[in-house]
């Protein structure tokens, strides 16, 4: 189950031209803000590209922080789409699939090894939360 934000960011792609798919992605990365200093990130190796990011949960709701360089924008565009789910319930978070974006046209525009970088940050992202709720992160 994908939560409704990230489930109507992932619609809007669909809805749009192959060209403007892109532009979209590239208003996500824009989206996304430095991390406050202090804030412990961690490395996604699995994405060729530098992909940092820390997930927590305070107060019952996800909250996100990532660092893409920007000279990676459409890698940095899939911190803007995972930045939908701050807010979220952990719950929420963990039930999403691996393959979430399928479907919404992604495949279209990004190769295999991008899309495995997408799941392995949103894997990251999911080991971090369990690990904040196991008071352990």
């Amino acid at each position: 189950m994908v939560p409704p934000k990230l489930q109507a960011a992932l619609d809007l792609i669909k809805s749009l031209p192959r060209e403007l798919k892109t532009q979209v992605l590239l208003d996500y990365a824009k989206k996304v803000p430095p991390p406050p200093p202090g804030v412990e990130l961690e490395r996604v190796h699995e994405c060729q590209t530098p992909f940092f990011l820390h997930a927590g949960v305070e107060g019952g709701k996800v909250k996100l922080f990532f660092h893409v360089p920007d000279e990676a924008p459409t890698v940095k565009a899939f911190a803007g789409l995972l930045l939908e789910l701050e807010g979220e319930s952990p719950e929420a978070v963990l039930a999403i699939p691996p393959d979430f974006y399928r479907g919404a046209g992604l495949e279209e525009l990004l190769t295999p090894l991008r899309l495995r970088g997408l799941e392995a940050a949103l894997e990251r992202l999911k080991a971090q939360v369990r690990r904040a709720l196991d008071g352990k992160g």
